[in-house]
């Protein structure tokens, strides 16, 4: 067997590397060929040409389509997000609750609201606030999309919380316990902080998500990115180009948000790596200076 094998896979011989890059040059060709089909049809109908780029030199079009889409769209996304956090927190938390009833309507509600498509929860919001006046009608389609993308995220965010503090090992609730923790204190002060760094990456992923389903306002007239950009494209007869604006707008965007939440992450991994547990310390030598101090070791690990 060879020294490079996997215990997945066999590594592939000569013929096989041969044929797999033969492989990747057909689907590089494909590509490319896809792409200049694209272009050609595009450039065809006058979408590429230098007059169709230049109303983005205006300041005009930027004050009238771009930069009101845009601060509806981070307007929208912030909302639902910092919402979302919280709903899915105590939502998570109830669903991890010794009480069976409490178990299982959280279970319940968090369940309908994941099954429940986010554009058709935004429609039926949208007609009900106004149908019942409920909102200010200039606020009624952002009302509609913030508490349509909270339902919905803040559901997953449950979930991924939940499934976060369960993924604990079973000792850290057990030495807590043992040592006459409330369930609130065992929560604060050992299980949510070693659960906020390994629910992080998912917690990225639906914030992500949140940003990218404002676009699904459009279809309550909701004043967000993708629909200030269709509505320059029409204006301005370039359709093509103002949606490549917009899709590098929330390309970076994202990136950005991404790119927070990363460095949010990065440095509380430096921070429960380069200190020591001091409050579960202190709980340790107050409450019982016999006991082992294997929880903290493993807390800080």
């Amino acid at each position: 067997m060879s020294a490079n094998a996997s215990v997945l896979y066999d590594v592939p011989g000569p013929k096989a590397r041969r044929r797999h890059a033969m492989y990747s040059v057909l689907v590089l060709a494909a590509l490319v060929l896809l792409g200049w089909l694209v272009w050609r049809a595009f450039d065809e109908k006058g979408q590429l040409t230098a007059e169709k780029w230049k109303p983005f030199v205006q300041s005009e079009v930027w004050q009238t389509y771009i930069l009101p889409g845009l601060r509806g769209t981070v307007v929208a996304a912030a909302l639902a997000i910092v919402f979302a956090m919280v709903i899915g927190v105590i939502f998570g938390l109830l669903r991890l609750s010794d009480h069976r009833v409490v178990r299982w309507v959280a279970g319940v509600i968090v369940e309908v609201a994941r099954a429940i498509p986010v554009l058709i929860l935004m429609i039926f919001l949208y007609n009900w606030f106004a149908k019942d006046n409920l909102f200010a009608s200039d606020q009624l389609a952002l009302a509609a999309v913030v508490i349509a993308l909270t339902v919905y995220n803040g559901s997953v965010i449950a979930e991924i919380v939940r499934s976060g503090i369960r993924s604990l090992p079973r000792g850290q609730t057990e030495a807590a316990q043992a040592l006459g923790l409330r369930k609130g204190q065992m929560m604060r002060m050992i299980l949510l902080p070693q659960a906020v760094t390994a629910m992080l990456p998912a917690l990225i992923s639906q914030m992500v998500v949140a940003l990218k389903d404002t676009a699904l306002g459009y279809q309550i007239t909701y004043q967000e990115i993708v629909r200030q950009g269709q509505q320059l494209g029409a204006a301005e007869q370039n359709t093509v180009p103002a949606l490549i604006v917009v899709a590098v707008i929330m390309i970076a965007l994202n990136w950005a948000l991404t790119f927070l939440a990363t460095r949010v992450e990065q440095r509380l991994r430096s921070r429960r790596r380069g200190r020591t547990v001091l409050g579960v310390n202190s709980v340790l030598t107050d409450a019982a200076p016999g006991v082992d101090l294997s929880l903290n070791r493993t807390a800080s690990s």
